[in-house]
């Protein structure tokens, strides 16, 4: 296929769905070339594929993922490839933790076929498209989460730190051995005392942890400041 045709991928494990996304897609672009995938596994294998995709429309409740899980595999993964959240949660909370973690806009699953069309047309031209209700992140507890996530990286070693920033690449054991010259023996011991310090079970929660910041944050005590 030309790499000059425009392409989005559709990640929804609801065929109805999909076939409702299909058609908002065409109404916006009926040029476009559209491809699915049912579960985020299968994005990422068309996503590391040869012809690039110009959009993705991610749904965040499919199978094998949780939470916002899915969302920040893609992100990790292809950093510079839009991703628009199309869901049936609408609670601004919901809204404002899938931008914080790099989506590109997020569509209520509940908008019509064209104010969907919309949405898609309006992220492809450069915004970052949410639903007109939503009125902002909360921000009450903002400062003092953000006051705790800081205390929490304090505890960790410069070479935990490193580590925590390869996670957030998406880059494997071996490949962070590889790249600190140290046995994989040792990243492991390096990944179970980042989980045990921030206080989360998983790689994945763990880089959603730190997406909060940015990486002058993550990096400031190391850096003396």
């Amino acid at each position: 296929m030309s790499n000059d045709v425009t392409r989005f991928l559709i990640v929804d494990d609801h065929p109805l769905f999909r076939e409702a996304l299909q058609i908002a897609v065409q109404m916006a672009y009926p040029d476009v070339a559209t491809v699915e995938a049912r579960t985020v596994a299968e994005a990422l294998d068309l996503l590391a594929g040869h012809d690039p995709f110009d959009l993705a429309l991610l749904d965040l409740n499919i199978p094998g993922v949780h939470g916002f899980e899915g969302l920040l595999q893609i992100r990790t993964r292809h950093p510079r490839l839009p991703v628009v959240v199309v869901s049936g949660h609408e609670e601004p909370r919901v809204i404002a933790e899938a931008l914080s973690y790099g989506a590109a806009g997020f569509i209520p699953k509940s908008v019509r076929k064209d104010e969907l069309a919309g949405a898609i047309r309006s992220v492809m031209e450069g915004a970052v498209y949410v639903p007109e209700t939503y009125d902002g992140p909360p921000k009450a507890d903002e400062r003092s989460d953000r006051s705790e996530l800081m205390a929490r990286l304090a505890r960790l070693t410069p070479q935990q730190l490193r580590v925590l920033q390869m996670l957030k690449q998406g880059l494997l054991n071996k490949q962070i051995a590889y790249e600190l010259q140290v046995g994989e023996t040792t990243v492991k011991a390096h990944v179970s005392e980042i989980l045990r310090k921030l206080n989360v079970y998983s790689r994945t929660q763990a880089v959603i942890e730190v997406s909060k910041l940015d990486n002058a944050d993550l990096f400031r005590d190391q850096a003396g400041f």
